[in-house]
Parts: C-alpha cells; structure tokens; sequence
C-alpha cells in the first residue's frame, strides 16, 4: 500500500482504537498487525514474538519495578507530613512563604519516587489542607501543586526517563543527571513566579505568623535529613560511578524500607499494598512497551518513519524551528495521552529527525520530558488535573485555569534549554570526564 494511503489509515486505526476504550498497549499492538499486513512481507506473529521478547528483555528495565516500588513504600510512609513541618519554618520569611512548600515538597518528593501522579496526591494531600487553613489563596495554592507535581516527570529518578532510556537504548544514568539541573531551574522559576505574585498581590496572602525559634527550626532541618540521605544515596551513588541506576534502585528500596521502619509505618499489610500497586503499574508501562517495541519494527517496514524525516529535512527547518513544532506537536498529544504513552509512541519516528539535525539524544530525551510534563496540567487528558480534582473537588478545567501560568513557565523552561542545551548536558559530561 502506499505510504499516503497508509499513515492516515494507521493514525485512524489508533484513535478509532484508543475512543473504543481499548489498552494503550493493545491499541499499539492493533496498529502494528494493520501496518504488518499492508505494508510487509514478514509474518506478523513472528515479527510480534521477536520484538517483544526484544523490547522487554532490556537489562536497564529491571530499574523500573525497583523504583515505583521505592514510591509506593515512601507514598505509604510519614515522609510527606516530616517534610512539610521540615520546610515549612525555613520558607516563613519569603515572599509567598509556605506557598513554595508545595514546590519544594514536589522537588524533593520527586526525587525519591519518580512518578508524577504520586508526587502530586501525596504533597498535596498534606499541602493542601494546610494551606487552606492558614488563608493562602486557593487558586495559589492549586496551581503550585499542579505545576510543581510535574517534577516527578523530570528531577530522577524518573520512570518516563527509564522509559525513554530502554526505548532509544540511551545510557539511563546520564539521562537522570541531565534532569537534575533543569529540575532545579524548573522549580526556581516556579519560586520565583511565587514570590513576584505575591509581591504583587499583597492583600491576597494571609497575615504573617509569629517568627520560629531556632530550636524548632533545627528540629524541623531534622526531619528533612531521611529523605535528603535517600536522595544523596541514589543519585550520589549514580554520579560517583559505584552503582548502576538498577543498583541504585535496589539501595533505595532498602532506604524506603529502612525509613519507613524508623518511622513505624512499615506494615506486612502496607508492604502487601505497596508491592501489588508496584507489581500493577509496572505490568502497564511493560505492556505499553511491548506494543511500541512491535509498533517500532511494523513503522520500519512501512518506512514511514524514513519518508518523513526525508520530508523534515527537504524543509530545510533550522533545529530551532524543529523545536518550535515539535513543541507544539507533542502539546497537542498531550490533551489525549498520558506521557509514557506519547514517548513510546512517537521516540520511533521523531528520533531519526532529531538526530540528523544535529541534536544530541540525551538532551533531547530532557526536552521531551518537559514537553510531557504540559500534558499532565493540559486538560482533558492531564493526569496531575485528574488527581487534584480528587484531591479538591474542583472540575478539571477549573484547575487547569489555576495552572495555566506554571504551564507558561514550562514554555518559558524548554525555550530556555533550548538556547542553553549545557543546563542539561553539562552533569552527564562531568561524569563522563572523570
């Protein structure tokens, strides 16, 4: 079949398929058997079998149940409570004072469990109450959870950049140091958006309370000090070249396990609990890998994926330009499919354009993750949106309206990378340096 008559039948299989309610993973195994037979002379059940024992039997995957594990423990855990009452005296005296809690919260909360949903329902299970009760401002309140709770997309260890890694065969832990530095520009420009707002909007914030003494203020630092020694653990560990990302995984398993039995909040009924959500979430994101795996080599014999960056190329587009629409491509998808879902589905085909403009994989595997992380606060599809609802009883768009300005902020973050790619590749290369 020809290739103008195959990719729009392809893309109407898949959206006819995912409207149906079908599995994402099943969805993308049904597109590639329609590609198989249009377009290939290989036997579909062949192709099928080979890819997916192929795509799943990745080394580096092994590092995906061990970290959502590592989050399930730690969701389950007082570690959400020790570190609002921990930041909470250090933020009194800025502009927007506990306001930057939920950023500071979601920046180190993410750090320890990778998984943007969990970051969003755990910070903001404690946050928001809290906030609510003291007189900040509800729409404040929101939206920095909203837009803070993508963090756990980008600040390591990251489920969707273990995804990204296993489907591009990118080295996963020079991607997870390459999503430190923007995680950290990330939630400067969201503290700082907090405290321009606040500034200028004076009469919106709640009155000032009484100054901390430094002795609580020191039994507060206390608390912060678990879940910092985690984050040292796992991310050190990484960057100093004594564990691989799958055995630093396993270090932070045995800290959750540690912490919450410190904490009393290890349980055999939450260790049960935490291991079935573990066991369930990485079946999903398997299955969504096996489907793209299939996907990847039925799109190749399409070659598909080979016309289209031909055609890219012919546009003579600047790598700026590529950007721009790439942006706004991936933001589109991002109103109907959840993150992981959009990089399995589109790394096959995007990826051999990018390359041959020139720009490196691994800061492109940072650029995707930021764009991923708008359709978490981009409705009807928005993850994050779905769990605040939840969390708030607001409708969806409501808390999409709340978010819009930390949705431009994100803008603001892939422009930025976009003219300084060394905020993302400066770490990686220091370790590969030494």
């Amino acid at each position: 079949m020809e290739i103008a008559l195959l990719s729009p039948l392809l893309v109407a299989v898949l959206f006819g398929a995912l409207a149906a309610g079908l599995w994402v993973g099943f969805a993308l195994i049904l597109v590639g058997l329609v590609a198989m037979v249009a377009a290939a002379p290989a036997p579909p059940e062949l192709v099928f079998a080979t890819k997916v024992w192929g795509g799943l039997s990745v080394w580096d995957l092994t590092a995906l149940p061990m970290f959502i594990w590592m989050g399930e423990i730690l969701v389950r855990s007082r570690l959400s409570s020790d570190m609002f009452s921990g930041l909470a005296p250090f933020t009194a005296r800025l502009p927007g004072r506990l306001l930057h809690v939920n950023v500071l919260g979601c920046a180190l909360f993410a750090a320890v469990s990778g998984s943007s949903a969990a970051t969003t329902a755990t910070i903001g299970r404690m946050s928001l109450p809290e906030l609510r009760a003291r007189g900040y401002d509800d729409r404040m309140a929101i939206g920095t959870l909203a837009g803070s709770g993508t963090f756990g997309f980008l600040i390591p260890p990251s489920i969707i950049l273990i995804v990204y890694g296993a489907a591009t065969e990118q080295s996963i832990a020079r991607l997870f140091l390459a999503g430190v530095v923007p995680g950290l520009m990330l939630a400067g420009l969201f503290g700082g958006y907090i405290m321009l707002w606040s500034l200028l909007n004076r009469a919106r914030m709640p009155a000032e309370e009484p100054p901390t003494d430094r002795r609580e203020a020191m039994r507060a630092a206390a608390r912060l000090l678990p879940v910092v020694g985690l984050i040292v653990a796992v991310i050190g560990s990484i960057y100093a070249g004594i564990a691989s990302p799958t055995e630093a995984a396993v270090i932070g398993v045995a800290g959750a396990l540690i912490l919450s039995w410190a904490t009393g909040a290890l349980s055999l009924t939450g260790l049960g609990d935490s291991l079935r959500a573990a066991t369930v979430t990485t079946c999903m994101i398997s299955f969504i890998l096996a489907g793209a795996a299939f996907l990847t080599v039925a799109m190749g014999y399409t070659g598909i994926p080979r016309q289209l960056a031909a055609w890219i190329g012919e546009m003579g587009l600047s790598p700026f330009a590529l950007l721009a629409i790439l942006t706004l491509f991936f933001i589109v998808m991002g109103m109907f499919l959840d993150g992981i879902s959009i990089v399995v589905l589109t790394v096959s085909i995007i990826l051999p354009m990018v390359t041959a403009a020139g720009i490196d994989p691994i800061w492109f595997g940072i650029f995707l993750v930021l764009v991923v992380e708008m359709s978490q606060i981009t409705p009807p599809v928005g993850f994050n949106l779905f769990v605040i609802q939840t969390i708030t009883g607001r409708d969806i768009f409501t808390v999409a309206r709340y978010a819009l300005p930390f949705f431009l902020l994100l803008v603001l973050a892939v422009a930025i990378l976009a003219v300084f790619p060394e905020i993302a590749l400066w770490l990686p290369g220091t370790m590969l340096s030494r």
